[in-house]
């Protein structure tokens, strides 16, 4: 059974997910072949009658009516070489990788649409829904922004949320800007010894892993939670635990550190580590990344505020 290749378009009621699929389906790959369009959510928009010469509709109202055994239905009665849903906003993504998607729709990116001037408002209203759909995303697109909105999104460094995701910024005008905006590290790289504050770990966690060349050489030193990776056994990966969202998104942000007597620390044991940092390959960054190269090791109390916030 050959592969269906499928692409998700989740967000919120709208934040634009409409408007995506009719340039997909006027000018993106939907163009070639057959398409099979999955719409869970109906909203202000309407797909354009002229752009669906190609594409069979199916619309979704309850969320139990989206099954494994429709889809296999659907691809029986409808022949797709691809397909696109418009994921309700309002729906759990994990029972869809877990529990709807046949074996052989194999989904290829997920793009997900936030109004950048309600993403607060949900956020702490639906925050778990909210960063799912953040959190999985392939490629993210904040709408309708304003220079302040902008400034606002890039504050909340939304990077922690998705390191690997397209992140861009779209005007009122329809032309867009990436998020990441390349301005300089928001540390002092001249120092001896860069002191990173408890406060501002996350700061330098996004900064080191967004540049993590412009440490490379670099002396830090910091106040860490011990970590021994259970996927690569001997690695170790110390870090903090840090708040992207809300108090139910509790995340730990670590990275790989090298040198004598850390193995001599258990997981969740607070150190205080000074070390020369370096961008090395490895496996468990699928690529190149930082490292550290410890000089110096020693337990340390914990801060007043163990969890970091953004």
């Amino acid at each position: 059974m050959a592969d269906i290749p499928v692409y998700l378009v989740a967000g919120f009621l709208d934040a634009g997910k409409t408007n995506f699929i009719n340039g997909v389906l006027q000018d993106g790959f939907a163009r070639q072949g057959r398409t099979l369009l999955i719409c869970c959510e109906e909203g202000e928009e309407a797909y354009d009658p002229d752009a669906l010469q190609n594409v069979s509709v199916v619309n979704i109202e309850n969320e139990e009516d989206l099954k494994c055994s429709a889809c296999k239905e659907w691809e029986k009665q409808y022949k797709p070489d691809q397909v696109l849903i418009e994921y309700n906003g309002m729906w759990g993504i994990d029972r869809l990788f877990q529990d709807v998607l046949p074996a052989n729709w194999v989904l290829y990116q997920i793009m997900s649409f936030v109004q950048a001037e309600t993403f607060d408002l949900y956020a702490k209203n639906m925050g778990q829904l909210m960063m799912e759909k953040i959190k999985n995303a392939d490629m993210l697109v904040f709408n309708r922004c304003t220079p302040e909105l902008k400034d606002a999104l890039r504050k909340r460094n939304l990077r922690m949320v998705n390191r690997r995701a397209e992140i861009w910024l779209e005007n009122d005008d329809g032309t867009s800007e990436n998020y990441l905006t390349g301005n300089e590290s928001p540390f002092d790289l001249n120092q001896e010894v860069i002191d990173i504050p408890d406060e501002d770990f996350g700061v330098w966690y996004v900064d080191v892993m967004d540049h993590p060349e412009r440490y490379a050489g670099k002396m830090t030193h910091m106040k860490l939670v011990m970590a021994h990776s259970k996927r690569f056994p001997g690695v170790h990966c110390p870090g903090r635990f840090a708040m992207v969202c809300c108090a139910n998104d509790v995340q730990f942000l670590g990275f790989i550190a090298k040198g004598m007597n850390l193995n001599q620390y258990r997981d969740r044991d607070w150190i205080e580590v000074t070390g020369r940092m370096a961008v090395e390959k490895h496996e468990a960054y699928q690529g190149k990344g930082p490292v550290m190269h410890v000089i110096s090791i020693a337990p340390c109390e914990k801060p007043a505020e163990e969890v970091v916030t953004f």
